[in-house]
């Protein structure tokens, strides 16, 4: 299974880093884009890296129950301070890009970031 730097997603899709400044060597397996939480329930499967365009604190808790790593904003959303805060208190990367969630999920994919709730050998 390919894994992935925090660091180097953040590279890619140029994004500011909003929490989690000292996690960025973790390494990372997946990515699931969704703006619908049941759908992250229902489908990840494994530690890795929440797509969305929602701004809102559910999508932290969401993504500490899912063990997730990185919570990255898509299309230049801005996080609320209670998000940031809830983010470093469960030990989340939070990013930022101004791309779109398409442009995104292209960008880690065709750099080695497997779709979560796949099983590859």
């Amino acid at each position: 299974m390919t894994t992935v730097k925090i660091s180097e997603v953040q590279k890619l899709l140029n994004a500011e880093v909003v929490a989690g400044k000292d996690m960025l060597d973790e390494d990372v397996y997946s990515a699931f884009g969704s703006d619908m939480m049941s759908e992250v329930l229902a489908y990840v499967q494994d530690q890795g890296v929440l797509l969305t365009g929602l701004v809102n604190e559910q999508i932290i808790r969401t993504a500490a129950m899912m063990n997730m790593s990185c919570i990255i904003l898509v299309r230049g959303k801005q996080p609320t301070e209670q998000m940031v805060e809830m983010a470093e208190d469960n030990m989340l990367v939070l990013l930022t890009t101004k791309l779109t969630m398409y442009e995104t999920s292209g960008i880690l994919y065709t750099n080695g970031l497997n779709p979560a709730g796949h099983q590859y050998v």
